[in-house]
C-alpha cells in the first residue's frame, strides 16, 4: 500500500481537527483579501449583453460570506485531510493522484451545504439587491423559501466538485514530484507559486461552470432557467459562446493568487500545528 505522505500512522482526530483549523484560517485570509475581484466577476457574469459594471461596494456582503467560508473551509479541509490520508494508505502510490482527485471531491461534496447558500447571499449582495447578510437571508427564505439559498446547487457541484478535486490534486502532486527532485521539503514562497499554478490553471478551465452557477444562483425569482442545460441552452442562443468565457480574467487572477495565499497559509499552519503537537508528545514520554 501507498501509506501517507510522510509515511506517519493513521490519526483521524488530529486530522480532522488541524485540518479545520487550517483550513478556517486560509479561506478567511483569502476571501478577505481578494473579495473585491471576487466581486468584479459575479457582476460580469451576471450582466447580459454589454452592461456597465458597477464600481461601488466591492466589499458588499464580506461579513456575511465570512460568517459561511470560516465553517466551510474548516469542513472541506477536516474532511480532505484524513481522507486523503486514509485513501493513500489504502491504496497503492502508483495511484496517489486518484486518492488526491477523490478527498478533494468528497471535501468538496461535505462542505456544499454550507458553501451553497453562503455563495447565493454573497453574490445577491455583490449585486445590491440586499443591504446585509441577515436580510438577505430572511428575505430569501420568506419569498423563495429554503430552495431560494439552495439555487444552482446542482451548478455549484458541477463546477466545485471538477474545481476541488482537480486543484488539490494538482497541487498535491506538483508538491510531491518538486519534493522528490529537490530532496527537501518544500519553502513557503514555493508553496505559494504551486498554490498559485494550480489556481490558475483550474480556474481558466471551470469557468463556463461558474457563468452556470452564477446566472442560476443570482435569478431570484425571475425563473429565467429551468436548470443547467436550460441556463447552458439560453445563454448560448442569445449571446453566444464568448458568453461562457465571461469574468474569466477576473476569475483566474483571484484563484490564483487566491490558491497562492490559501496554501500558503494552510501548509503554514499545519506545519504549526505538528510542531505544537510533536510538543506536547515528547513532554508526555518525559
Amino acid at each position: 500500500m501507498g501509506g501517507g505522505e510522510d509515511g506517519g500512522s493513521f490519526d483521524f482526530r488530529r486530522l480532522l481537527f488541524d485540518g479545520a483549523i487550517a483550513g478556517a484560517a486560509a479561506g478567511v485570509v483569502v476571501e478577505t483579501a481578494l473579495y473585491p475581484i471576487d466581486t468584479v466577476k459575479t457582476r460580469l457574469q451576471a450582466a447580459k449583453g454589454i452592461s456597465k459594471i458597477e464600481w461601488k461596494g466591492l466589499y458588499a456582503g464580506l461579513a456575511g460570506n465570512i460568517a459561511g467560508v470560516l465553517p466551510a473551509s474548516a469542513i472541506f479541509v477536516g474532511v480532505y485531510e484524513p481522507t486523503k490520508s486514509k485513501l493513500l494508505e489504502m491504496w497503492p502510490e502508483y495511484i496517489s493522484a486518484l486518492a488526491h482527485l477523490t478527498a478533494g471531491a468528497i471535501g468538496g461534496a461535505a462542505s456544499s451545504l454550507i458553501r451553497v447558500p453562503t455563495e447565493v447571499v454573497k453574490q445577491r449582495m455583490q449585486l445590491s439587491e440586499f443591504k446585509s447578510a441577515p436580510d438577505a437571508v430572511r428575505l430569501i427564505l420568506r419569498k423563495e423559501g429554503i430552495k431560494g439559498l439552495y439555487a444552482g446547487y446542482g451548478s455549484f457541484l458541477l463546477r466545485d466538485l471538477p474545481f476541488d478535486a482537480i486543484q488539490f490534486c494538482i497541487y498535491e502532486q506538483l508538491r510531491i514530484g518538486y519534493k522528490l527532485a529537490a530532496k527537501r521539503d518544500l519553502k513557503d514562497a514555493e508553496n505559494a507559486i504551486i498554490g498559485a499554478f494550480a489556481g490558475v490553471f483550474t480556474g481558466a478551465v471551470t469557468t463556463p461552470l461558474d457563468v452556470l452557477k452564477t446566472r442560476l444562483m443570482v435569478q431570484g425569482q425571475a425563473n429565467q432557467y429551468n436548470g443547467i442545460i436550460s441556463c447552458a441552452k439560453t445563454i448560448l442562443r442569445e449571446e453566444g459562446a464568448g458568453a461562457f468565457l465571461k469574468g474569466i480574467e477576473p476569475r483566474v487572477l483571484w484563484i490564483g493568487i487566491g490558491g497562492s495565499i490559501f496554501f500558503l497559509v494552510l501548509e503554514k499552519t499545519k506545519l504549526i500545528l505538528a510542531e505544537k503537537n510533536n510538543h506536547k508528545e515528547a513532554k508526555h514520554r518525559l
